[in-house]
């Protein structure tokens, strides 16, 4: 092979080394642990408009926006009687710190439930306000 043609070679090769390494593909960062919190949960059963302009429904709850702001999604892990999926809509004017409002339907259930601690995983936090 004439030189001339080699040399023609060599930057075509550095190209492809250089365009294979830059191909690499990285591992996806580790995961954010999830974030538990303990708190004090209270149920309520009223019926009306939240702070977020929604309705009360079942899968609400009130919390400090300063501890958990409005939007955050959370699942309550302990106890297992209220365990499930809830969304923050509401901030409550009692509430103030690690406290939860859990809204109930049934007002029976929501007495009988009280105040309990539970813990609760976050699973989408919200901005802050």
């Amino acid at each position: 092979m004439p030189r001339t043609a080699a040399r023609a070679l060599v930057p075509l090769a550095l190209g492809c080394m250089v365009a294979c390494t830059h191909r690499s593909v990285r591992p996806p960062p580790p995961p954010v642990p999830a974030e538990v919190l303990r708190l004090v949960a209270t149920a309520y059963c009223q019926r009306g408009v939240t702070a977020s302009g929604a309705r009360v429904r079942t899968g609400m709850v009130a919390a400090d926006p300063r501890v958990l702001p409005l939007g955050t999604v959370l699942t309550i892990l302990e106890p297992p009687s209220v365990g499930g999926t809830y969304t923050v809509a509401d901030t409550g004017s009692a509430i103030k710190g690690r406290k939860l409002d859990i809204y109930m339907p049934d007002c029976r259930r929501a007495v009988t439930f009280g105040r309990q601690r539970i813990v609760v995983r976050v699973v989408r936090r919200a901005a802050g306000e």
